[in-house]
């Protein structure tokens, strides 16, 4: 069909940038990645990916800090819990440095209804939750 522009949507890595993890896997993982990524970025497909990094359940992005979101409704929480209790490490009271007794998935259903109210708080549209994302440049 003359007239058409073949559009590429962009590659998409989606990694955890959760550093504040009990075990070293996330900075072993992260690590890796931006190696893979230094010995890839001149490649010409290079210049559609985006990295998008996000936190686990023991931290969040700083409000100003978040460059993406991605809203959900009571149901996709409730199937975001459902797939923790799937990862074997995140089950039955995952460790946590600090006091928190709360088990993981709760901890993580609690950040994203925070990060939700606190877009909502600043005018912004009212969701159940918001996993938050901020781009990782290389």
């Amino acid at each position: 069909m003359a007239g058409l522009i073949a559009k590429v949507k962009p590659h998409q890595i989606y990694a955890s940038e959760d550093l504040a993890g009990p075990h070293s896997t996330h900075r072993i993982c992260l690590d890796s990645l931006f190696k893979a990524l230094e010995d890839l970025k001149n490649e010409r497909y290079m210049n559609d990916c985006r990295v998008w990094l996000y936190r686990g359940a023991w931290h969040e992005w700083d409000i100003h800090e978040i460059e993406m979101t991605v809203p959900m409704s009571p149901d996709q929480v409730l199937k975001k819990r459902n797939a923790i209790f799937y990862h074997q490490s995140q089950k039955d009271g995952a460790l946590y440095q600090g006091d928190d007794s709360r088990e993981f998935w709760m901890r993580a259903e609690d950040r994203n209804r925070e990060t939700a109210e606190k877009y909502n708080a600043l005018g912004l549209a009212d969701y159940a939750a918001l996993e938050a994302f901020r781009r990782f440049y290389f």
